[in-house]
């Protein structure tokens, strides 16, 4: 990376528990090949409101918000939009000229990759997870007219609550119920956790399977999305998420949308940080 920034610099942060790197490769190399004068940062804040309230006093551009936080900041803004709305959840907030609004990027990289998949709104699913990514993506299958779905978790009242909110059903185990769609929103597969060489379902529903949509994101080729493709499943990757929702933020801080080889290259050399 050559950026070097200066008093005119644009600067646009991310908040998050645990920040990573991916954010920072992503939006910085865009940002040097296009010759835009940003720059971005992540950061982590024991104090929300003294963070938010930062955006505006210091004229930041634009924030990525991650867990814990995603619902904790939306009575802090000043506007949320429709895709924040659906869910009462945001991951971006944008600056214009101190007017602070919400959005949720996760939900519209979702339905996105769901219309551009291809995938029958007709076909039934099972989510596995119950967090605030699970309700981006039960709430962007809702509204891409998923009509016939199951939340899998072992949190009763988290699991209830959004099954109630979509329109789904809600189950403890999947059992022998083998659905045409599966879908990982748990950490299950992540690079360096405890469930790292875990399956998110079993053999039996994989195989029985046309689609599955795991969305951990590193590494691309989880435990989950490996078994997928050795069985010639259709599959979403967490990584075509990522780079999806992290694309829409760019476009939102910017205002410029870089085309699909600048934004495979930028993908490219966040993945390799």
């Amino acid at each position: 990376m050559t950026l070097t920034p200066s008093p005119a610099t644009v600067l646009c942060i991310s908040l998050a528990a645990r920040p990573g790197s991916f954010g920072i490769r992503f939006h910085n190399h865009l940002y040097e090949q296009l010759g835009l004068d940003y720059y971005y940062k992540a950061m982590t804040t024991q104090d929300l409101p003294a963070a938010i309230a930062g955006l505006r006093a210091l004229g930041i551009r634009g924030c990525g918000v991650s867990m814990p936080f995603k619902e904790a900041c939306m009575a802090l803004v000043d506007a949320i939009d429709p895709s924040a709305a659906a869910i009462d959840s945001i991951n971006t907030v944008v600056n214009d000229a101190g007017r602070l609004t919400a959005y949720n990027t996760d939900y519209l990289a979702v339905r996105q990759l769901l219309e551009r998949h291809e995938v029958d709104p007709g076909t039934a699913f099972a989510l596995r997870g119950s967090g605030g990514m699970a309700k981006a993506v039960a709430c962007a299958l809702r509204d891409s007219g998923f009509s016939e779905g199951l939340i899998v978790a072992r949190n009763e009242q988290a699991g209830q609550q959004l099954a109630d909110t979509c329109g789904y059903g809600w189950v403890r185990d999947l059992d022998d119920r083998c659905p045409p769609m599966l879908i990982n929103v748990t950490p299950i597969g992540m690079a360096g956790g405890a469930d790292a060489e875990r399956l998110a379902f079993t053999d039996n529903a994989i195989a029985a399977a046309q689609w599955v949509f795991d969305v951990v994101a590193m590494p691309e080729r989880t435990p989950l999305i490996a078994r997928a493709l050795a069985l010639d499943k259709s599959v979403i990757t967490g990584l075509e998420v990522i780079a999806l929702q992290a694309l829409e933020q760019f476009v939102l801080y910017t205002g410029v949308r870089p085309t699909q080889a600048q934004v495979d290259a930028a993908v490219k050399f966040a993945r390799n940080g």
